[in-house]
């Protein structure tokens, strides 16, 4: 962006109009947090100017001063030329109005498990207030793990990751909220390093993008982990591992609740013999099923 172009953008709400004109004629792919040109200009302006993020028509007369706009005409670029997500530009994520620190060493947290966290998963999980063991399966940023603390505050929760540099930014989260002797982490593939230790409650949001669609990616996605994202020919790879091993680390009575993206069909092809409940989520019908240890078994 030249110089004489940036000192015509005076006010925020210059900027939102170039940024969302730009953005538009850039053709961004939007999914790591805003659905729009409009809602991540808007995200990227309020951050940079250290601004409440729900606030934004107060301040969209104000003036801005030199060096405001420069370190905002830095942050568009990169977002533009280099197509990176906007939550790797101001290192946040938000899920559930939970914040998280995030950087290019996990996926920018998104899950429809989230809610049904929250909302104690629900009429499925038949007593609640009797949760005392948890598991987060492919952890990443350890976002779920987070939110089954807040949800089951009496609960000791595990969580798991195969990339040790994951699990870096899953402890720094845990830090942030002081979690650091609720959740426990584990390095390991899926239940690998849990020995026998049995849960209540067991969620994952697995690597589930099949080969083909991992071809297809925007270029936004390739700057997450790929260990991250594909699973296979069919995105089923871990899925199935997870299948073959929950019951053994379920107590009675308990719950498996697993994301699997756009993969119903192939899933219920692939496992015939169960019987997978989808519960009904807004914006993510078929995304998430849930089984207890008596049907998997």
């Amino acid at each position: 962006m030249s110089d004489p172009a940036r000192r015509e953008l005076l006010t925020l709400r210059d900027w939102l109009r170039f940024a969302v004109s730009r953005f538009n004629e850039a053709g961004l792919f939007f999914g790591h947090g805003t659905g729009n040109a409009y809602d991540e200009a808007a995200y990227l302006i309020l951050h940079s100017l250290h601004l409440p993020l729900d606030r934004l028509d107060p301040f969209l007369d104000a003036r801005m001063l030199p060096d405001e706009s420069e370190r905002l005409a830095s942050l568009l670029d990169r977002r533009i030329r280099e197509r990176v997500p906007a939550p790797y530009l101001t290192r946040e994520a938000w899920l559930q109005g939970y914040r998280f620190y995030v950087d290019e060493r996990v996926i920018v947290p998104r899950s429809f498990l989230a809610p049904m966290i929250l909302e104690h998963f629900q009429p499925w999980l038949a007593a609640p207030e009797d949760m005392h063991a948890a598991l987060d399966l492919c952890t990443g940023s350890g976002c779920l793990a987070i939110l089954l603390t807040e949800a089951f505050p009496e609960a000791r929760v595990d969580a798991v990751d195969l990339s040790a540099e994951a699990l870096e930014v899953a402890a720094r989260n845990l830090a942030d909220y002081g979690l650091e002797t609720q959740v426990r982490l584990h390095r390991g593939d899926v239940f690998a390093p849990l020995g026998e230790a049995t849960y209540d409650l067991i969620v994952s949001n697995p690597p589930y993008v099949n080969a083909e669609s991992v071809a297809a990616l925007p270029p936004e996605y390739r700057h997450e982990p790929a260990l991250a994202l594909g699973s296979g020919a069919d995105g089923l790879d871990v899925t199935r591992t997870i299948l073959r091993d929950a019951a053994r680390h379920l107590n009675p009575g308990g719950l498996l609740a697993v994301e699997i993206g756009h993969n119903r069909a192939a899933l219920e092809a692939a496992f015939p013999h169960l019987d997978f409940a989808w519960p009904q989520i807004e914006g993510g019908e078929d995304t998430v099923f849930v089984l207890t240890r008596e049907q998997l078994r």
